[in-house]
């Protein structure tokens, strides 16, 4: 089993936090379960609106209102019915499962960034998401291709046309 969720399923019972549907992870976890990068102290995790309820039913004085975005802090963890007013079925879309969890799935994660890329924190994860893609995805053949040509991309603003290099 994944550190990120062995960890975030203790800390679950250790709080005796239980819910009907299973909760997603988001935040700095998710960021660590992927291997960005390592998380912070607290464990962020969206969770069904019907979960939600029955939360602030027992932790009454511990909600949290973030223009909009209710959660329920509970020891390390921030619990949310919504992060920038987008909800447990918009996060749920191509997460990954894992046992009692759910993990945000990387273009969920890349959006949510965006969306709070203002924050210094996030423009930085932001860049270290994009070196994922990089590393991972990029097809190496065309890089390498692409790589002959720098001169003229510096040149030129990276846009050539007709096939006129002017490192040649």
């Amino acid at each position: 089993m994944n550190q990120v969720i062995e960890r975030v399923e203790a800390r679950l019972k250790d709080n005796n936090l239980v819910f009907a549907k299973k909760p997603i992870i988001v935040g700095g976890m998710s960021m660590e379960y992927y291997g960005l990068r390592k998380s912070g102290a607290d464990i962020d995790l969206v969770i069904s609106n019907e979960d939600y309820l029955s939360l602030v039913k027992k932790y009454p004085d511990q909600q949290k209102d973030i223009y909009g975005d209710l959660g329920v802090v509970v020891s390390e963890f921030e619990i949310w019915r919504s992060i920038a007013l987008l909800d447990y079925n918009f996060f749920l879309k191509d997460a990954v499962e894992e046992g009692n969890f759910f993990v945000v799935s990387l273009n969920r994660l890349l959006l949510m960034r965006v969306c709070a890329m203002d924050v210094e924190k996030y423009k930085k994860d932001l860049i270290l998401m994009k070196e994922y893609y990089y590393n991972n995805f990029r097809n190496q053949e065309f890089l390498k291709e692409a790589e002959v040509h720098i001169k003229s991309y510096k040149k030129s603003g990276g846009i050539i046309f007709g096939g006129k290099y002017l490192d040649e």
